[in-house]
C-alpha cells in the first residue's frame, strides 16, 4: 500500500507528482529545487539553493515522521558540474556519518532554471 506525503512547509509540486510517497518502510521524496515555499521564488546561487533544497526535503520528511537522519540514498542533479564543490560543502552540513549513498549527475537544464535538484529515499 502506498500513501502520498504532503507538506505545506515545502513548495507544492509544479507537475503531476507527489512531494513524496510512502510505501512499506520507504519514503520516496521527489526531487526538490531551491524554491522558498513562502515566496515561490528560487533562491539565488547553488549554495543557497542547496540549503533550501534540504530545508524542503526536511519538511516533507517531517510530515512522514522522519528526518534527514533517515535518508539512505540521494540523487543530485546539477546544471553545472563545475559548481560541485560549492554544492558538496553545503550538502555535507546536512548529513553525518554514515552518509547516504549518492549519485551526482550534470543535466542540461533543471525546472525553473534551478542550479541543483536533489531527491531522497528515507527508510523507517
Amino acid at each position: 500500500m502506498k500513501r502520498e506525503i504532503r507538506s505545506r512547509a515545502a513548495p507544492a509540486p509544479i507537475g503531476p507528482y507527489s512531494q513524496a510517497v510512502e510505501s512499506g518502510p520507504g519514503v520516496y521524496c521527489s526531487g526538490q529545487i531551491g524554491i522558498d515555499p513562502s515566496t515561490g521564488k528560487l533562491e539565488e546561487g547553488v549554495v543557497a539553493q542547496t540549503r533550501r533544497v534540504f530545508e524542503n526535503l526536511a519538511a516533507v520528511l517531517e510530515e512522514a515522521g522522519l528526518g534527514l537522519k533517515d535518508v539512505v540514498k540521494t540523487t543530485v542533479f546539477m546544471a553545472d558540474i563545475t559548481e560541485f564543490q560549492q554544492m558538496n560543502e553545503e550538502y555535507s552540513k546536512h548529513f553525518s556519518h554514515p552518509f547516504p549513498a549518492r549519485s551526482t549527475v550534470e543535466v542540461r537544464a533543471l525546472p525553473k532554471g534551478a542550479r541543483v535538484e536533489i531527491d531522497a529515499l528515507a527508510l523507517r
